[in-house]
């Protein structure tokens, strides 16, 4: 019953098979390599942009802060929903990469931005004031930090309202795949054809060992990027096992396979809450991340049988009354089984 994150879960056989192919003789380093250059091809024609730069590193804290450093300079301001990422859990890493660039939160429901609080945020911030940062990138996190997804209209007219002001957008997609498949959209509508310039596609949330993607749909920023991922100590040089994963991870849609069973055990783990009036979802599900409010006592059940996930905020305590609602995060991953749910929602039933 381990809901803690999805990028707690091992590694799919198919993604190990990869790396051990990338493993005989010797090969080109930091990516000038036959494995990197098969990626870079699969990646532009899974996003229908034969012109695109692709590049790798470890983290989803180096894809985005690079992403973001890579289009704002140090007066820069980077617009984000005020529960993004990038502003609540990244350590500060786009201040740091980008030299001092400011991010600028922006409210909305169901942690998603919308096109009027953008409009409003950019108009406010206005351009060529000395004494203020200047307006410079829109950041998205799709799936959301609350674990809510963007439609493909909802991103097209936030990214039609960044263009309008001149910005690129920066999406960061460390669960793009879960919400990829659960919009049912193609790759391209759902980032280049709707407004997107710069993806993190990530991997590690959704069974790779740990590699991220930086697909730039504008080459433009490409050179700076490299630059800045070989000063910032990210461009490895055994490049191709990066590679390997991901290609292995591509190969025969098995990301799509992943991200789909961790949704459908997500829909699940729904469906079993909804039949408790105590058991309150606050968010809508967009892929394979739930918040629900449950009373201490439930917690307390769960977490004594050896449920393992977050309380949220990560502040929450279960220090307060036992009928008292706490907040759980709880997230489903690519192995999740039927008998992790069910077993999961026994002791909640036994516990309500």
């Amino acid at each position: 019953m381990f809901f803690a994150s999805d990028n707690t879960s091992g590694v799919p056989a198919q993604i190990l098979e990869g790396l051990s192919r990338a493993n005989d003789d010797f090969v080109a380093g930091y990516g000038n390599d036959p494995v990197n250059l098969a990626l870079r091809d699969r990646i532009r024609a899974l996003f229908d942009a034969p012109e695109a730069e692709v590049f790798l590193v470890a983290t989803g804290s180096a894809a985005n802060a690079l992403a973001i450093a890579s289009y704002c300079p140090p007066w820069g301001a980077v617009f984000c929903h005020e529960l993004a990422h990038i502003n609540v859990d990244e350590c500060g890493a786009p201040e740091f990469f980008s030299n001092g660039a400011k991010l600028v939160p922006v409210a909305g429901a169901q942690a998603k931005l919308t096109p009027q609080a953008l409009e409003q945020a950019l108009t406010r911030a206005g351009k060529g004031g000395v004494h203020q940062v200047q307006p410079a990138l829109v950041s998205l996190t799709n799936l959301s930090e609350c674990g809510t997804r963007y439609t493909v209209d909802e991103l097209r007219a936030v990214c039609a309202v960044a263009h309008a002001h001149g910005l690129p957008v920066h999406l960061d997609g460390a669960r793009f795949a879960n919400a990829l498949v659960a919009e049912g959209c193609s790759p391209a509508e759902y980032s280049w054809q709707a407004g997107v310039d710069v993806l993190s596609l990530g991997g590690t949330k959704n069974g790779l060992m740990g590699v991220e993607a930086v697909v730039m749909f504008d080459p433009a920023q490409a050179w700076e990027f490299q630059l800045r991922r070989k000063r910032g100590g990210h461009l490895l040089s055994k490049n191709r096992y990066l590679a390997a994963q991901m290609l292995a991870w591509l190969d025969d849609d098995l990301w799509l396979a992943l991200a789909r069973h961790a949704n459908q055990m997500a829909a699940q783990l729904q469906d079993g809450l909804n039949q408790h009036k105590d058991a309150r979802i606050l968010f809508e599900r967009g892929g394979n991340m739930l918040f629900v409010d449950l009373p201490r006592s439930c917690h307390r059940a769960l977490q004594d049988a050896g449920a393992k996930y977050y309380l949220w905020p990560d502040h929450a305590s279960l220090d307060c009354p036992p009928d008292m609602a706490v907040t759980g995060r709880l997230v489903t991953s690519w192995c999740t089984t039927d008998a992790h749910i069910k077993e999961f929602l026994r002791i909640l039933g036994a516990a309500l």
